[in-house]
């Protein structure tokens, strides 16, 4: 294995990073603009981490009122991923803190609603407890885009990354002549 070298740090390693999943709610999901093709970039970031081994997480906010995660990714999901939340900042959520801790993985990668709220509150909260931030723009669902577009641009004022599901992906992979990159075509086409 060959050393990293100081601009590869930069990356979303699959060895280093860890996706979350906040709020895919199935009740919440019909009042968010966008939310349908902001799911489904969802799923195809956690079909990714299923086939690449990147550590998956996932947080219902409330699920009393709110249900529970959307089939379409909650199948695939298992029952020790998803972890209830009454704080809309799931770092604030002493069991979700416990398992991010656990892991040990320094980059989180974060797709979820609301843009504006909750996934915005969580990555300031990562963020202040020492973890690389990184929030897929095209994952992510607000009830009104001018929301969205808010939430994106505070959490980009306040250094976290902002990519795209695609620039996880080939990030994910690394190499194209691979067999992880002939599997996960589908995933990106």
């Amino acid at each position: 294995m060959r050393p990293i070298l100081e601009d590869e740090a930069m990356l979303i390693a699959r060895d280093r990073s860890a996706l979350v999943l906040i709020d895919w709610q199935a009740r919440l999901l019909p009042a968010l603009e966008g939310s349908e093709a902001a799911l489904a970039t969802a799923g195809r970031l956690l079909a990714a981490a299923r086939r690449l081994s990147v550590p998956v997480l996932a947080t219902e906010q409330y699920p009393k009122g709110l249900g529970r995660t959307d089939p379409r990714l909650g199948e695939a999901l298992q029952p020790d991923e998803v972890l209830e939340k009454t704080y809309f900042n799931a770092a604030a959520e002493a069991s979700i803190a416990t398992a991010v801790e656990r892991l040990r993985r320094p980059l989180l990668v974060l797709a979820g609603a609301e843009a504006h709220v909750c996934v915005l509150q969580t990555a300031l909260g990562l963020t202040a407890r020492g973890y690389q931030v990184a929030v897929v723009a095209d994952a992510l669902a607000s009830r009104r885009a001018s929301d969205k577009e808010l939430g994106v641009e505070r959490m980009r004022q306040t250094g976290v990354q902002i990519v795209s599901a695609e620039m996880v992906l080939f990030e994910w992979i690394g190499e194209a002549a691979t067999p992880e990159f002939r599997d996960l075509l589908d995933l990106i086409k």
